[in-house]
């Protein structure tokens, strides 16, 4: 059930029910972080691989040294400069978090998120959230109430009305846990403008097995029908068979044969397109074609995570 009363989406997470919440990146499946059959609920309803970590969402007022064992000067300073908003830390965790949370590692990955109606439901409860994206493992993740409603409406006990996600991209996740700050998972927030604050990063988005952070296997955020991201959109149509579906950046070309386009941003806004990149996935896994053709951003800024889920959707 989708419905906007606050004070019942907190009642049900005291009782250790699983919620679904909205955030500025993606709605998130929640529970309270400190209770670990709460968790495993969480677990269950996406049916998502118990070595895959979760992150854990804190309040505004919440003082992140009550759940890491260590808040390093860069954690610090990039705290300050982006929180509340898309960027979630890996620090190394304190033990009031279970074991399931963190997938039975030492560290923990952190956040505050922006949306208003998240914060105030955080400040309702005395206890953090463990929130991943609300949507069966690997499948797309959820921008609005009503995805989250066709794909887990039956699994989880409700579905809190927080208009649609303005960010459209899960958060940038940074490993904070030395001084050579690393992105785990490209997000919401571009290197460009971690970069411009702290210096070069290093890169280490992809693990095949036993994960760091969420968003780093191969497969992910997939459309129940094949996706392919293509360099010539022209050749890959011409040898096409199938009825088929676009997701564009160039809008030049008319393409008078396929079954749906969908722009990712007319106005070439990279915010734009990474805000409408699920929204128009989920569009185009419903539609009447058989396959989804999709063309590279240019590879700047936000850029560079969406491709990133272009390509982990399409394996």
């Amino acid at each position: 059930m989708i419905g906007n009363d606050l004070s019942r989406a907190a009642d049900l997470l005291r009782a250790g029910e699983v919620v679904a919440i909205p955030t500025e990146t993606v709605y998130g499946l929640a529970a309270n972080a400190l209770d670990p059959l709460a968790v495993s609920k969480i677990y269950a309803a996406k049916e998502r691989p118990r070595f895959n970590p979760l992150i854990v969402h804190l309040s505004l007022k919440s003082n992140i040294e009550d759940y890491v064992s260590e808040f390093p000067a860069k954690a610090v300073q990039l705290a300050e400069a982006f929180w509340p908003g898309p960027m979630s830390l890996l620090l190394n965790k304190r033990d009031v978090l279970p074991e399931i949370v963190t997938a039975g590692l030492d560290s923990v990955v952190v956040r505050k998120p922006a949306h208003p109606i998240a914060q105030q439901l955080l400040e309702m409860l005395d206890f953090p959230l463990a929130a991943p994206s609300a949507n069966p493992f690997k499948q797309i993740s959820p921008t609005k109430a009503e995805h989250v409603e066709r794909s887990m409406g039956d699994r989880i006990a409700y579905i809190l009305e927080g208009g649609p996600s303005v960010v459209g991209l899960e958060s940038t996740i940074l490993d904070c846990r030395t001084d050579n700050i690393k992105a785990l998972r490209l997000g919401g927030l571009s290197l460009e403008q971690i970069e411009k604050l702290i210096g070069p990063i290093e890169l280490e988005l992809s693990k095949h097995s036993n994960p760091q952070a969420p968003g780093q296997m191969d497969q992910h955020y997939s459309p129940a029908k094949g996706l392919y991201v293509v360099d010539d959109m022209e050749e890959a149509i011409a040898n096409c068979k199938a009825r088929y579906s676009l997701l564009l950046w160039d809008d030049s070309k008319a393409y008078p044969n396929a079954i749906e386009k969908y722009y990712l941003s007319r106005s070439k806004d990279l915010v734009e397109a990474a805000s409408n990149l699920f929204e128009y996935l989920h569009r185009a896994d419903e539609d009447m074609s058989e396959i989804i053709f999709a063309e590279r951003v240019p590879n700047t800024g936000l850029g560079r995570a969406i491709n990133d889920r272009l390509i982990r959707a399409s394996h």
